[in-house]
């Protein structure tokens, strides 16, 4: 057990060098993406686009190299062997902390192509980072609650037509396009409110998944599903920085999109969005066993892993 000096000093320093990292890499991509904007042509696109996902990965990985660094966590995972960086994908991840994200990341930047995450319209407004986020064509979704989409039917196609213009925007250059399907983080009293019928994990909503695959047609390599647990408990961010976070497992499943799901009306055809919602549970469900099986305690059998496994720990 690490003294709480020690530990603040490494979280202190973490910090800092998160900080610096952030501002001269963000510098750039802001700089390069107000040259797309004043041009915003298709062929400019691809020359600029590569670059600044190049430039984001940069970030990213010297991210992983201060966690690396500066940190005590014990990663375990392990992924399916074939992820290839010149395909598209799309990602699908339970939601425990911030931390998925850097977990995320750690796992699969230079596997695959740079991580693309459907936000909240909320978060462009984070300093530096949300402008960042802008800069690489990260989809900003204003998700109404239940009330107002029932008196302003009309909002429901804000989201839609927001996930059609960036797939439209990734389609260009290979991409993974990350979801949480959760749409928040899990928390005891949301499980509660929600009535989910999983032990670990909130109902899954299939809208921006189904979206993203009719946008982007048969483009998808394949569905990333990723399961993150946390052992020893959830950490908050500063646990993470100043290696209080012993163990980190995640588990990565390389799943094939069905051909069914490639075509269909999610919003209009009752009979194709129960079929994409039966097969997201399904998902869900195997995922809610994973974890289950992976948390201290349990003699249960891990969800079955693809047919080529690697521990990716580096």
């Amino acid at each position: 057990m690490p003294s709480p000096i020690l530990s603040s000093l490494r979280g202190a320093a973490a910090f800092l060098l998160l900080v610096l990292n952030t501002l001269v890499w963000c510098t750039l991509l802001i700089s390069l993406a107000l040259v797309k904007r004043v041009l915003p042509f298709a062929p400019v696109r691809r020359r600029i686009d590569p670059v600044l996902n190049a430039i984001a990965t940069t970030w990213i990985a010297f991210n992983n190299a201060i966690f690396r660094t500066t940190g005590r966590t014990r990663w375990d995972i392990r992924g399916d062997r074939q992820l290839q960086r010149d395909g598209w994908y799309l990602v699908t991840c339970n939601h425990r902390s911030w931390i998925d994200i850097f977990a995320l990341q750690r796992v699969l930047s230079g596997r695959v192509p740079l991580l693309k995450f459907f936000l909240k319209q909320q978060l462009i407004y984070v300093p530096v980072i949300g402008l960042a986020w802008w800069a690489l064509d990260f989809p900003f979704m204003r998700r109404h609650g239940a009330a107002i989409l029932r008196k302003h039917p009309e909002l429901r196609l804000q989201d839609r037509d927001a996930t059609r213009r960036a797939c439209e925007r990734f389609s260009l250059v290979p991409t993974s396009v990350m979801s949480f399907p959760e749409g928040t983080r899990f928390t005891a009293a949301k499980h509660a409110a929600q009535g989910s019928p999983f032990r670990h994990l909130l109902r899954p909503k299939a809208g921006a998944l189904a979206m993203s695959i009719d946008a982007m047609g048969t483009r998808f390599r394949s569905l990333l599903d990723v399961t993150i647990v946390y052992p020893e408990g959830v950490p908050t961010f500063w646990q993470f920085l100043s290696g209080q976070c012993p163990r980190i497992v995640v588990r990565v499943h390389d799943v094939p999109i069905p051909d069914d799901l490639h075509a269909g009306d999610y919003t209009a055809d009752t009979a194709f969005r129960q079929q994409f919602q039966g097969w997201l549970e399904g998902l869900w469900k195997a995922k809610d066993e994973e974890i289950e099986a992976l948390l201290p305690g349990t003699d249960r059998s891990p969800r079955p892993a693809p047919a080529a496994t690697v521990d990716v720990n580096d």
